[in-house]
């Protein structure tokens, strides 16, 4: 196995991994090594492209791990790159990205602060989950229209143009 390109965020990734497989004074031993989480990864990612011959079975494979800790968990994603020269000459790619922890959205506190009714306030729920004007009519059992009227109530009192613009003023800390 051969690395051919790390970024500068990457290896500020591999630091953060390291750290929380081998602590913070054991990882300036382990600084210039490739966490075991990646090392593991490229091994089972190896390993599964040996039984798929054919490039267009490569095409739907990804293995997917958490590492780090969790208080900063950091995605990986592997997968391969055929050639023809087979799996001898083939690329591993491997991303790696911080996961945000979700916060919990308080629409509580938005309730009171821009004065939504009860109804708004469950508008705006939904408008959190991504549901449509549709989806929001049938859970709430009203209609499209009505969904619209309660929207621009709340882009009014939100002081908002955009459904985004709701949330962003809604979620803001």
């Amino acid at each position: 196995m051969q690395l051919l390109h790390m970024n500068r965020q990457a290896s500020e990734l591999c630091r953060k991994i390291n750290e929380a497989e081998h602590g913070k004074q054991n990882s300036k031993q382990a600084q210039g090594v490739l966490p075991s989480a990646l090392t593991e990864l490229s091994s089972e990612i190896i390993k599964a492209l040996t039984v798929r011959t054919e490039a267009k079975d490569w095409e739907q494979f990804e293995v997917k791990r958490v590492a780090g800790n969790s208080e900063q968990p950091i995605l990986l994603r592997g997968f391969g790159l055929p050639d023809r020269g087979g799996i001898t000459s083939a690329r591993l790619v491997i991303t790696m990205e911080e996961i945000g922890r979700r916060q919990q959205f308080n629409t509580e506190q938005a309730k009171e602060r821009f004065q939504l009714t009860n109804r708004e306030h469950a508008v705006v729920e939904h408008l959190a989950k991504g549901w449509t004007n549709k989806e929001i009519a049938n859970a709430l059992n009203i209609t499209e229209q009505t969904v619209k009227e309660h929207i621009k109530h709340i882009m009014r009192k939100t002081n908002s143009t955009t459904r985004t613009g709701i949330l962003a003023q809604v979620f803001r800390s």
